[in-house]
């Protein structure tokens, strides 16, 4: 059960960071469903596993998991199909990743922590019955 709740918040993860891209962009591409879970379990373990942090540096923590899950997918996939290019912004990082978006990804980071929390107990539940 364990493994089929890690892949339903995988999923959950995934769809929620198309989402946002499809408001922020208006597109968005496979891989950041891909990106997006990872980043949903990533940060939900942080927020499930390091209670005694407090919360705003975990938002900051969760918000470094994003952007480095975001560069590891710009160098394995947007350099073959770019699907972003950030070299216009000021600060980027090969065109990958911009320190405004890492920003930006620190309420992102906290809102994921308190849903992952939320949905982890009740697919606890919902997987017992």
């Amino acid at each position: 059960m364990a493994f089929l709740k890690k892949c339903l918040l995988f999923c959950i993860g995934g769809g929620a960071y198309v989402g946002l891209e499809l408001l922020w962009r208006g597109y968005s591409h496979i891989s950041m469903f891909a990106a997006g879970g990872v980043c949903f379990l990533l940060i939900g373990q942080l927020g499930q596993a390091q209670p005694v942090l407090p919360w705003p540096l975990r938002a900051v923590i969760g918000a470094g998991i994003i952007t480095m899950v975001e560069l590891a997918a710009g160098l394995l996939v947007n350099r073959r199909y770019q699907v972003w290019d950030y070299r216009g912004l000021p600060g980027n990082f090969l065109g990958q990743i911009c320190p405004a978006f890492t920003l930006l990804w620190i309420p992102v980071a906290l809102m994921a922590m308190g849903l992952y929390r939320w949905l982890d107990r009740r697919l606890a539940r919902v997987l017992s019955a």
